[in-house]
């Protein structure tokens, strides 16, 4: 029964990692005749296709990427598998979509799929990462600030909730490699050299 069980919460992980993995910007992208790892920062994510190709489809990327994360959370509890591991299928469905083996494990940064998930798990910590982050793009104009310090609001509020310890752990493992993701951002932020929302990349 163990064994049985452990088998099924290693598939769910597998399974979400690829559902993660699925680059709906490249793929967008392509059928535009467009490769989005050769133009603007080169991530397969939302942001770089709103510069590359207009906000429609980085709304449809977008939507995409968050039900990645969304979709993993679902699985992992329809099989009925523990919350550690419905926090483990999330998780694993981020680093699908930030290392695709679609793209040579290479991909986003992992936002909307982060979001995804954390919303998914915890509808209040989703939310305040989605009001802080809206925000902070409104203020900024900066896609990346508000990503880290919507990162950063979820980190705050799940520790401050006093959520279950492995969710304090997904949450605050997800900003890490959402912030170590953005390392080049961080740089460009600090130099003020970081691009705009609707600017155009060639």
């Amino acid at each position: 029964m163990i064994v049985s069980t452990l088998l099924l919460a290693l598939s769910a992980v597998l399974v979400s990692y690829l559902i993660g993995s699925v680059p709906a910007a490249s793929w967008l992208a392509r059928s535009r005749g467009v490769d989005i790892r050769r133009v603007g920062s080169g991530n397969s994510g939302a942001t770089n296709v709103m510069r590359a190709l207009g906000k429609g489809p980085a709304l449809l990327v977008a939507a995409f990427d968050i039900l990645k994360g969304a979709l993993a959370v679902w699985l992992a509890r329809a099989l009925g598998l523990p919350p550690e591991w419905v926090g483990l299928c999330g998780v694993a469905a981020v680093i699908g979509h930030n290392f695709s083996p679609f793209l040579g494990f290479k991909g986003g940064k992992g936002v909307a799929t982060s979001f995804g998930t954390i919303a998914a798990l915890d509808p209040g910590v989703g939310v305040a990462a989605f009001v802080m982050g809206v925000a902070t793009m409104s203020l900024t104009r900066h896609v990346s600030a508000g990503s880290l310090l919507g990162g950063l609001a979820a980190a705050i509020v799940v520790v401050a909730l006093g959520r279950p310890l492995w969710l304090m752990a997904v949450v605050l493992g997800l900003v890490a490699l959402l912030v170590w993701q953005h390392r080049p951002n961080i740089g460009r932020l600090m130099a003020g050299k970081e691009s705009r929302i609707g600017e155009k990349v060639r």
